[in-house]
């Protein structure tokens, strides 16, 4: 689920990516850093997170992969939106019987749960399409809907010692100050900064971890775009 262009034109191109896959490679396997994530969570608190009462809502959802593997990995029951129908028309077919509801729903809009109702949120790779008035207010919801000490796990772009993303921005820049435009496929992506990442989240959670990757560099050049994932829970 990813979004920018416009609604009409993000649709367009992530529907197109998910029929064809002519500029990504759209996996059907779950995240290894969500793995290592629920690996954590688990050896850190026991019993008292994925369990089957626990809801997970993941944000841009996809082909529901992330939340089919923590249904059937932990019981879990979840919600997964994504602003592409084949998408979710691929997450209902993948995900059976199992208690999981998606639906076609743009991050840029109001969430539509109950406040405090999931222990959970995923946000894997969707925040950097946002442009600074929508990121705030995404995370306004996620704090209203996460339960008190809920957790979110945020994986997104870094900026951080990341030569692509440099070239990116000065070759391609954006509208917004750290955007760019993607010359392959014309998306706008914005890339955070760790330290901007830590001010954003710090007033609402507590920061338990942050994993960085380290494959961005071969050789001494620039491989693969740099993520860092974070672990925070809710104040």
């Amino acid at each position: 689920m990813k979004q920018r262009r416009g609604k009409s034109e993000g649709k367009t191109f992530w529907n197109k990516e998910y029929q064809r896959g002519e500029h990504l490679a759209l996996s059907t396997r779950e995240s290894e850093d969500l793995v290592k994530f629920t690996l954590w969570l688990k050896r850190e608190y026991g019993g008292d997170f994925l369990n089957p009462s626990d809801s997970v809502l993941d944000l841009g959802c996809g082909n529901g992969r992330n939340l089919i593997h923590l249904a059937k990995m932990f019981g879990v029951h979840g919600v997964g939106y994504d602003i592409s129908e084949e998408a979710i028309a691929q997450a209902r077919e993948q995900s059976g019987n199992l208690p999981l509801t998606y639906s076609v729903h743009s991050v840029t809009e109001p969430l539509p749960l109950p406040d405090e109702s999931q222990t959970l949120v995923l946000d894997m790779m969707v925040s950097h399409f946002l442009n600074d008035e929508e990121r705030a207010r995404l995370r306004s919801e996620i704090t209203r809907v996460l339960k008190p000490g809920g957790f979110i796990f945020l994986k997104t772009f870094l900026l951080d010692e990341d030569r692509h993303a440099e070239r990116l921005l000065r070759a391609h820049p954006g509208k917004e100050a750290g955007s760019y435009i993607h010359p392959a496929f014309g998306v706008t992506e914005y890339v955070f900064t760790e330290k901007e990442l830590v001010a954003a989240l710090s007033p609402f959670f507590v920061i338990h971890k942050k994993v960085r990757s380290h494959r961005h560099l071969k050789d001494g050049r620039a491989f693969k775009r740099r993520s860092i994932s974070i672990y925070a829970q809710k104040k």
